[in-house]
């Protein structure tokens, strides 16, 4: 069982300005979500941030609305929260998939994200990883996200543009240069 193996955590995340972080849960296992929304608040909490919390119908919904939060909003990072059961039919494996990938394509697009969306084989196992006291899944999808924040501000912020910046022309004020004499 994983609870009985030792894992290598990071350092938490220190920030020297202010931190915004909205966690998205959708709550179809309601104490499953408490839980996993107490773990992330007190993670977020203890590197002194603020956070907010909204709610969404499913799984499927938490990514759209963190993309709707990063056009509308000014949040610094975002955690990703919510438990997927398998059941009787491939649904199981559509919200998984679907879910993961549009979080991970928000990722790549330079969204701080923390992705505690469970995906487990029955309800015990979401609740031992759900338990803010236990495995602390929530925590650790908030720590993810800060984590991902400070190397963000850690490397200057995003830029514009992808792959390269290019390189500046050269302005001549009154005989003066803004750069390097070229002979």
């Amino acid at each position: 069982m994983a609870s009985s193996e030792t894992h290598h955590v990071l350092d938490r995340a220190e920030f020297d300005k202010p931190v915004k972080v909205l966690i998205v849960v959708a709550p179809y296992y309601k104490d499953i979500a408490d839980q996993l929304v107490a773990g992330a608040a007190a993670e977020i909490e203890a590197c002194g941030g603020l956070h907010e919390t909204v709610e969404v119908p499913g799984a499927l919904e938490v990514p759209t609305a963190i993309g709707i939060a990063e056009r509308m909003s000014n949040f610094d990072a975002y955690v990703a929260l919510g438990c997927v059961i398998r059941g009787e039919t491939t649904h199981y494996d559509t919200v998984c998939n679907d879910s993961s990938r549009a979080l991970t394509l928000l990722g790549l697009q330079g969204l701080c994200i923390g992705n505690g969306i469970l995906t487990v084989e029955n309800y015990e196992q979401a609740r031992v990883r759900a338990e803010a006291a236990g495995q602390n899944k929530g925590g650790g999808a908030a720590a993810a996200a800060l984590h991902l924040l400070a190397l963000t501000r850690k490397w200057g912020g995003s830029r514009k543009g992808v792959g390269f910046v290019p390189a500046r022309e050269e302005i001549q004020i009154a005989g003066s240069s803004k750069g390097p004499d070229i002979a």
